[in-house]
């Protein structure tokens, strides 16, 4: 098992060499010090981490991971809130641009956050392109997006004028209704610990949460 991992789909947002530490050790520290660009490890919050202050790395964000089976999920209806696959790309790219500061790459003080925009702007139109966008709707108005790999929901935003307005538990009820109906036997996703709004949306569902890990970043120049 490779102990750095490419991760071309950084790379090509970013323009610099980036990739992942999949392994928490010395040599694979080590190894990343010897080729310039961006790195990225996720590691136990409670994990020792004086070996990652003393390679450069730096902390950006806590992820946890929050899931629902069918007998947890708290359903949540509203008949003005729909959502469809046959949002356009075209009104869906405004509601991604810019939605994430929360994110750990715009967090990053060393990268550049328009470009921290684009990477999440490349990852949904893949996603896009795969049919795994949900585009969530308020009275046929298009408000936001949910998009999805498998059983995870990977990606997701509400427009600003829709935020803050308590609407997201309709949707969110929706598309995990969905997505277990399809046959998996859970839905989950993985947030910033930060994000309270999200964390409060998935917990108000029945979600509970799992797998916290601390991420860390190095500019290696």
């Amino acid at each position: 098992m490779r102990k750095i991992k490419p991760t071309p789909w950084d790379e090509a947002a970013f323009g610099i060499h980036t990739a992942e530490i999949v392994e928490y050790e010395i040599t694979a520290l080590r190894e990343a010090l010897q080729t310039p660009g961006h790195y990225t490890i996720k590691v136990d919050p409670l994990a020792d981490k004086h070996l990652l202050h003393e390679h450069g790395f730096y902390y950006c964000d806590t992820l946890v991971e929050p899931y629902c089976v069918a007998k947890k999920l708290k359903p949540v209806l509203h008949p003005d809130a729909t959502v469809s696959r046959n949002a356009e790309w075209d009104a869906l790219l405004p509601i991604c641009h810019g939605a994430f500061a929360h994110g750990r790459f715009h967090r990053d003080f060393n990268l550049n956050k328009a470009l921290a925009d684009l990477r999440y702007d490349k990852w949904l139109r893949q996603l896009y392109e795969k049919g795994a966008v949900y585009g969530l709707f308020w009275q046929n108005e298009l408000a936001g997006f949910i998009a999805y790999a498998d059983n995870n929901l990977v990606l997701h935003a509400v427009a600003e004028s829709y935020r803050g307005k308590g609407l997201a538990k309709y949707w969110w009820s929706e598309v995990t209704t969905e997505l277990l109906a399809a046959g998996h036997a859970e839905v989950k996703s993985s947030i910033s610990a930060a994000n309270l709004a999200v964390l409060n949306l998935y917990a108000s569902l029945g979600f509970s949460f799992r797998h916290p890990l601390d991420v860390y970043h190095n500019l290696v120049k």
